[in-house]
């Protein structure tokens, strides 16, 4: 069952039933866009296992992306001692990210090549290649098969930590028999193979050969090749560097503490230091790179955070541009480059490539691992669609191939994977401090209000004759109007009003005729749906 990750980039989460014991791969967030405003992250629907949360023996995490592991806090509180399964640097991030919500995991540390048993459930890594250290494919053998899962991967001949995908324990999987083959899809319509990460290296060097004051830089907080390119680039120039935000110290603490980092002596300072410091000799490391409006980059651009950006400063925006938040990394360019500051990006430089595999990678895994079925997986529908043409090119057969979405129940019997039902997975929205209570009706109403503002309708009634005793009172937040119009608010009130029954004491029902009357006038004077609301008075 996929509650999430198949018709979005994000909230990747899938779990596996077998003898009555569920298995679950990766927990991840979905990040909000500009029709959902106030929420902080979108969480997988936990409806479908919450009356078995009991039945779930581990959950593996196959890397350490907030997409896969950002849910996790939020189903350990359910139940806090699921076992969490994954490699050294997955763990350690979701270990941090854990003890802020005051939860110690049970951890279970793997490497590439182990094998391991949970329930039912033999599980087997294989190592990936990704734009994060430390990532895992995982088979999961059963009496009713085996599925191959291989999380986030591509194929980097040339990857800065020299830890290539395992293709050869592909085969041989591939060789033992695999039933189901789950594949990343996110780079599925993209030709070809994708590009090294080592090819960066000579565009990030020329941003800081050029650069003539500081370099800022804005990445994921656990990017941790990319920042180490960026380390690499600010020690051959001369630099300092310092990282800014909580998320970007916390992770690439860990990464340094664990050898997945390499930091020369003295490169990295405190960033108040570096106030001290000529600016062509400063770099700063930040959060930001999808347009969040809290992140660092953000509030630099809009002049909120305590570093201020100019003339002569360059931004070097590292990562990945995810579908829905282009809105938001434009508006985020466009402010910054108003202040004067040059923004070097992946559509005018070459100084981001992606971590997922090309359409020429996913077609040599097919061709690799020849599996039964497949179900693409980690996109939104075109991606799915996309992998599943090229599946069904190297001759998986049509009706092996399987493209779900969320919610979806996959049957794998007998060798054969077919849909055979639905289960709820929508979207669960935290807010705040509030998860799951923020609806689609609450966010429709965030929406109207954004756009029409607020009238309120202060209105003094009769008691005997629920006739207006005098000409209501109009206060408006975020509406534009004259007095004129809302003179014919009232005419509409007044009107209204004589048609409810004399004497009606429900207050509610009033003030409910009331609001529809001005929102009915506002609709057809101004094409405008501000929230209207109607506060009654008796006389």
């Amino acid at each position: 069952m996929p509650l999430g990750g198949l018709g979005e980039i994000g909230r990747n989460m899938t779990v596996f039933e077998h003898a009555d014991k569920l298995l679950v791969v990766d927990c991840g967030v979905l990040f909000p866009e500009d029709h959902q405003p106030g929420v902080d992250v979108i969480l997988p629907d936990f409806t479908p296992i919450r009356d078995r949360l009991d039945d779930i023996v581990a959950i593996v995490l196959t890397h350490g992306h907030e997409d896969h592991i950002g849910g996790v806090p939020y189903l350990l509180k359910e139940r806090a001692d699921i076992p969490l399964i994954g490699s050294e640097l997955t763990l350690a991030f979701i270990t941090a990210k854990l003890k802020e919500h005051r939860i110690t995991p049970s951890t279970v540390h793997v490497e590439a090549g182990d094998r391991r048993t949970a329930g039912p459930f033999d599980l087997e890594f294989v190592a990936v290649n990704h734009s994060i250290p430390d990532g895992l494919a995982v088979a999961i053998r059963t009496s009713a098969g085996m599925v191959l899962h291989t999380g986030d991967f591509k194929m980097d001949q040339f990857p800065l930590d020299g830890r290539i995908t395992d293709l050869r324990a592909f085969a041989r999987l591939g060789e033992e028999g695999v039933d189901l083959f789950l594949t990343d899809s996110t780079n599925a319509e993209v030709p070809g193979f994708t590009v090294s990460e080592r090819d960066l290296t000579p565009a990030i060097d020329q941003v800081f050969a050029t650069a003539p004051r500081r370099v800022i830089v804005s990445s994921f907080a656990s990017h941790v090749h990319r920042i180490q390119q960026v380390l690499d680039a600010a020690h051959a120039h001369g630099r300092k560097v310092a990282f800014v935000g909580r998320s970007m110290v916390r992770n690439m603490g860990i990464a340094r503490d664990l050898g997945y980092l390499t930091i020369p002596r003295g490169l990295v300072v405190d960033a108040k230091k570096l106030e001290q410091m000529p600016d062509e000799k400063v770099t700063l490391v930040c959060t930001g790179s999808q347009g969040e409006p809290l992140a660092a980059l953000s509030r630099m651009a809009n002049g909120e955070h305590q570093i201020e950006v100019g003339d002569g400063d360059t931004v070097l925006l590292a990562s990945s541009l995810i579908p829905g938040n282009e809105n938001a990394i434009y508006g985020v360019i466009n402010k910054l480059t108003d202040r004067g500051v040059r923004v070097v990006h992946k559509g005018n430089a070459k100084v981001h490539v992606s971590g997922h595999a090309s359409a020429g990678e996913l077609v040599y895994c097919y061709n690799i691992v020849r599996p039964r079925n497949v179900m693409p997986v980690h996109g939104e529908a075109k991606h799915l669609r996309a992998n599943a043409d090229l599946a069904i090119r190297t001759g998986v057969p049509a009706e092996g191939t399987v493209v779900a979405r969320d919610g979806d129940v996959i049957d794998l019997v007998d060798g054969r994977a077919r849909l055979a039902g639905h289960v709820p997975a929508e979207l669960v929205y935290v807010d705040g401090e509030t998860i799951g209570r923020a609806t689609e009706g609450v966010l429709a109403e965030r929406r109207q209000l954004k756009d029409g503002g607020v009238v309120t309708v202060l209105a003094i009634l009769d008691p005997e004759t629920n006739a207006l005793a005098e000409p209501p009172e109009y206060l408006t937040r975020g509406f534009v109007s004259d007095g004129r119009l809302l003179k014919g608010a009232t005419a509409e009130i007044t009107t209204a009003l004589a048609r409810t029954a004399p004497g009606t004491d429900d207050i509610g029902k009033l003030e409910s005729v009331i609001a529809g009357a001005v929102a009915r006038h506002l609709g057809r004077a101004l094409r405008r749906e501000p929230v209207v609301i109607a506060v009654v008075v008796d006389a």
